[in-house]
C-alpha cells in the first residue's frame, strides 16, 4: 500500500510539472498569402490547454516574414475554452516565424515536488548542484517565464526569415527549413540563451499521435558544444522541440530562475 501511495504521489507530481509547458500552435502551419490566420497558446501539454494566458503577461509578441512584421494589439487576442487565440493576416509568400514571450511568475515547491520536477525534466546540472550543496532536502522558490515560437509556411516561396532570432531570453533558431525536408531527413536548431549558444543542454521533442499524449511519446537529446541540436522527424504531423534552462540565484527573492522554450512546426 505504501509503495502504491508513493507511486501515486510521484505520478501527480510528474503530471503537474509536465503540464507546465507553453506551446504556440496553429491548425495548419501551411497558409496562403494575404489571408487571415489564427494562432493559439496551449498552456499545459502539447495536446491539452489547462488555462488561458492573461494579456498582462504577454510581451514581445511578433510574427516575421519577407517584408512583413506583425505586432499584435489587444484587439487581436481573445480567450475561449482555456485557450488564448491570436488573429493575424499573412503577407507575401515565404517562411515565417511567430513568437510570444511571457513575463515571469513565481512558484514555490516542497523538496519532494521540486526534486521530482528536476528529475522529470532532465535538469541534470541543477540536480548535481543541489547534491553538491547538500540541499536536496530543501524546497525551492522558482521564478519562471516561457518563450514560444511557431514556424509558418505562407504560399510556396521558401525564405530565410524563419532563421532570424526573436531575441528572447531563450529560443530555438532553426538552421534549415523543416518545410523543405522529406520525411526521415533531419532538422537542426541552435539553442540560444541571451543570444549565446547553450551547449550540452537537454532538449525534448515529440509529435502527437491519435489517442496518445505527445509527452508520453517524448524523446530527449542534447545540444552539442555549439548549442546545436538535430532531430529526425519520423512521422508526418505537428512536432515540437522544448527545453528549460534553470540557474541558481543568490541575493534574490527566489532560489532559482528558469526560462522555458518551445518551437512548433509541421512535417508533410
Amino acid at each position: 500500500m505504501k509503495n502504491i501511495t508513493r507511486f501515486c504521489c510521484f505520478l501527480v507530481i510528474v503530471l503537474l510539472f509536465s503540464s507546465h509547458e507553453l506551446f504556440l500552435k496553429i491548425d495548419s502551419h501551411f497558409l496562403k498569402p494575404n489571408t487571415t490566420g489564427l494562432l493559439y497558446l496551449f498552456n499545459g501539454t502539447f495536446d491539452t490547454s489547462e488555462n488561458e494566458i492573461t494579456r498582462d503577461r504577454i510581451v514581445d509578441a511578433k510574427i516575421k516574414g519577407p517584408g512583413y512584421i506583425f505586432q499584435p494589439s489587444e484587439s487581436d487576442y481573445y480567450d475561449e475554452n482555456n485557450i488564448t487565440y491570436l488573429k493575424f493576416t499573412t503577407g507575401a509568400s515565404g517562411t515565417y516565424v511567430a513568437g510570444i514571450s511571457t513575463l515571469p511568475k513565481i512558484l514555490e515547491m516542497d523538496a519532494k515536488a521540486f526534486n521530482a520536477y528536476l528529475d522529470h525534466e532532465g535538469l541534470e546540472n541543477t540536480i548535481a548542484e543541489r547534491k553538491e550543496m547538500k540541499i536536496t532536502g530543501k524546497g525551492a522558490k522558482e521564478r519562471y517565464s516561457k518563450h514560444v515560437k511557431a514556424l509558418l509556411q505562407v504560399g510556396d516561396l521558401k525564405s530565410i526569415d524563419f532563421m532570424k532570432p526573436l531575441n528572447y531570453p531563450i529560443e530555438f533558431v532553426p538552421l534549415n527549413n523543416p518545410f523543405e525536408i522529406n520525411l526521415g531527413e533531419s532538422v537542426a536548431f541552435k539553442l540560444l540563451r541571451d543570444g549565446k549558444p547553450l551547449a550540452d543542454h537537454i532538449v525534448h521533442y515529440s509529435t502527437s499521435k491519435p489517442g496518445v499524449d505527445a509527452h508520453e511519446n517524448e524523446s530527449s537529446t542534447k545540444t552539442n558544444t555549439n548549442g546545436i541540436v538535430v532531430i529526425k522527424p519520423t512521422e508526418v504531423g505537428k512536432w515540437y522541440v522544448a527545453t528549460i534552462h534553470m540557474e541558481k540565484k543568490s541575493d534574490d527573492e527566489v532560489d532559482y530562475e528558469s526560462n522555458w522554450a518551445t518551437l512548433t512546426f509541421e512535417i508533410k
